[in-house]
This record gives C-alpha cells, sequence and structure tokens, in this order.
C-alpha cells in the first residue's frame, strides 16, 4: 500500500543535463495539507525538481514519492493524483470557460452528465459566472489563471503544483490565487509552490525549501529562516534627513559597537531587548526634541534571507532552470 504519512518525499535526487548537474542530492519532504514553497536563483533547479514530481522529468538517482506513487515506478500513479499550473495556463482559446472544464471532465474519464455538473461546480466556486459562455481567449490575465486552476481540479488531485502562478497578474487577480491556495490547505491538499515574489512564498507559504546550486540550502518556516538571519531591529526614521547624525550618536547608547547602521534617512539597531529597546530609543529621541515620522521594531525579511542564503544580487526571484 502508498505511504500516506508524507505527501511528498524527496530522497537524495540527482539530475545532470549533459556537463550540467542540476540537482545534487536534494531531499526534502512535505505533509498533507501543507503549503511547501520551493525558491532558488536563476538556474538552480527549482523548476527541474518540480518537474521531477510530475514526472515530466526522470531523475538519475535517488528516490521521489508523490501521494504515495513513486514518480519512476508509478508515473501513471502520480499523474492520477497531482495537479500541476504553470504560468503560462493551458487552455482552448477557442472553447468557453465551460466547455474547456467539460474537455478536462471527459478527457479524465468522465462521463458527459457528470463533467458538465463538475464544470458548474467549479464554474461558481471559481466566482466564473458572468464569463462561463464567453471564449477563453477573451479572458483576462486574471481569469484565464483562474479557469485553467479550474481545469485541474475537475478530479480533486492530493497535491498541486503551482509553477509561478501569479507571474503578471494584477494585485486583485493574485489575491485571488492567494485564496485558493488556502483553500487547497484547508481541504487537506498539498501545495508546491514557486514564485517570483518572497512576499508571496512568506504569506502563503508553512515551510520554505530554497535552493542554490542544485542543493538544498535551507529548509524551514519563514519565521525561524528569518531568525537566523538575524533578530529584531529597532529602526528610527526622522521627519527631517538632517537629523540622521545626531538619531544616530543618541540611539548608540543603546546599542553594541560597531552595530548602528545609518542610512541617508534612517537609523537602525539591534533590539536586543526588543520593545524595551523601542522604548528607551523612543524616550531618548523624545528627550532631544526630535521629529519623528516613524520608530518602530522590524523583523528580518525573506528578501535578507533569500540574500544571506544565496549571495544573490538581487531579491527578488527568477524563474530557475
Amino acid at each position: 500500500m502508498p505511504d500516506r504519512t508524507q505527501s511528498l518525499l524527496v530522497e537524495d535526487v540527482t539530475k545532470s543535463f549533459g556537463p550540467v548537474e542540476a540537482l545534487r542530492g536534494v531531499s526534502f519532504t512535505a505533509a498533507p495539507g501543507e503549503v511547501l514553497g520551493v525558491l532558488g536563483p536563476n538556474g538552480a533547479g527549482k523548476t527541474t525538481v518540480v518537474n521531477i514530481l510530475a514526472t515530466l522529468l526522470r531523475p538519475d538517482s535517488g528516490r521521489a514519492v508523490v501521494a504515495g506513487h513513486d514518480v519512476v515506478a508509478d508515473a501513471a500513479g502520480v499523474r492520477r493524483s497531482i495537479m500541476l499550473t504553470g504560468q503560462y495556463a493551458a487552455l482552448d482559446d477557442a472553447l468557453t470557460g465551460f466547455e474547456n472544464l467539460v474537455l478536462f471532465g471527459r478527457l479524465l474519464g468522465m462521463r458527459r452528465r457528470e463533467a458538465r455538473a463538475r464544470a458548474r461546480e467549479l464554474i461558481a466556486e471559481f466566482d466564473l459566472d458572468d464569463a462561463a459562455d464567453r471564449s477563453v481567449g477573451r479572458y483576462s490575465g486574471g481569469m484565464r489563471r483562474r479557469i485553467d486552476i479550474a481545469c485541474g481540479l475537475v478530479v480533486p488531485p492530493q497535491v498541486v503544483f503551482l509553477d509561478e502562478p501569479t507571474t503578471g497578474l494584477d494585485p486583485r487577480s493574485r489575491q485571488r490565487v492567494w485564496d485558493l491556495v488556502a483553500g487547497f490547505e484547508a481541504r487537506g491538499i498539498t501545495t508546491l509552490l514557486t514564485t517570483q515574489y518572497l512576499e508571496e512564498a512568506d504569506l502563503l507559504a508553512d515551510r520554505i525549501v530554497v535552493v542554490d546550486h542544485g542543493v538544498v540550502v535551507a529548509d524551514d518556516t519563514p519565521a525561524r529562516l528569518k531568525q537566523r538571519t538575524g533578530g529584531s531591529f529597532c529602526e528610527v526614521v526622522p521627519v527631517h534627513p538632517g537629523d540622521v547624525a545626531e538619531i544616530a550618536a543618541v540611539v548608540g547608547f543603546f546599542a553594541p559597537a560597531g552595530t548602528v547602521e545609518v542610512g541617508s534617512d534612517r537609523v537602525s539597531i539591534p533590539a536586543c531587548d526588543g520593545a524595551g529597546t523601542l522604548a528607551r530609543v523612543a524616550a531618548a529621541v523624545d528627550a532631544r526634541d526630535i521629529e519623528v515620522a516613524d520608530i518602530a521594531l522590524r523583523r528580518p525579511s525573506l528578501d535578507e534571507v533569500f540574500l544571506a542564503l544565496t549571495g544573490s544580487g538581487s531579491p527578488r526571484l527568477e524563474v530557475a532552470a
């Protein structure tokens, strides 16, 4: 019987393309209902991981299991258990949204009546009633993304692969996709998400795997990854940038030597005592009658985590090969 304790199991997977080692012993797991973010800079190997898990590529060595099915020994079982959505929707532009859904249902073995009933359910669930009888070629980017995901849910999967699902979408359409991911989690569907947007991974992922040069360099929750990069810090932004130097002198009394960071319009120090540091800095700045636009405790962003782990020159991720 298939092992259902993990929806995804990747053990020491390798993959090379000629002399290029795309994956060099990648390992991770994902539990039922978990949202796993897989991040990495361009060429890191994350898309290769997704393609292996979706049975589009065979690993050179190692083991990968999806929903209890080995990707090599039982590729058909994997395909019956997953939904794969890429950056570009795989739809027939000449058909309506409803007709696309019916087509997918029929291809998946449903009888005509069953496929039509399921299509109506998904049209309502994805708030596409007004566009159901319109050709997909006339859909907006956000509507195409929704109907594409809906087509993948005609037969409910156990694991969903979302590869760059919100690239090019406007903020409202991105929010709709985020709501869909939350719905997958509530239903116990495991989601593997790759994204160009670090804030998206921070918001959606229960856990993040960072892949760089074909190896996993981090595997943890977003909160713990941030803690590894550094603790909280206190940041002071004066109304008048000319007060930055004076603020730096004031807050220096509350920070270890050499830890005061001075920018063009703000000053920050490690908040070794958390809210206590904030209170003392605020009182000291107020005693000098310095007008402050903002003073707050900050935590490291996922951008900073990514830069620290990969040494990438850009905090925004790119599509990996």
